[in-house]
């Protein structure tokens, strides 16, 4: 099985969207919706309620002088159910 999600993403966004219990995360570009969302439910044993996808647009990226393209990178929003929590989220 490949790695669905890659990172939790962490912007001032993605932050403010935690109060509405939302999460963010980078996932793989080839990962639909269930597939988020069964992993999510598997791995963190959480009720997830959504999932909205996004794909960020193409960047350039200035390297020695030369513009080189950046991956495209794909994003998810999680809305999980009222009370559950993923873990590396919380503070200390």
């Amino acid at each position: 099985m490949r790695d669905i999600i890659r990172r939790p993403v962490f912007t001032e966004k993605s932050v403010q969207l935690l109060e509405k219990n939302q999460y963010t995360f980078e996932v793989d570009s080839k990962a639909t919706k269930p597939e988020i969302k069964s992993f999510l439910e598997s791995a963190f044993q959480v009720k997830v309620l959504s999932v909205n996808t996004h794909i960020l647009p193409k960047k350039r990226a200035s390297l020695l002088g030369r513009a080189v393209p950046r991956p495209r990178q794909k994003r998810a929003i999680v809305t999980l159910s009222w009370g559950d929590r993923i873990a590396f989220f919380l503070e200390s």
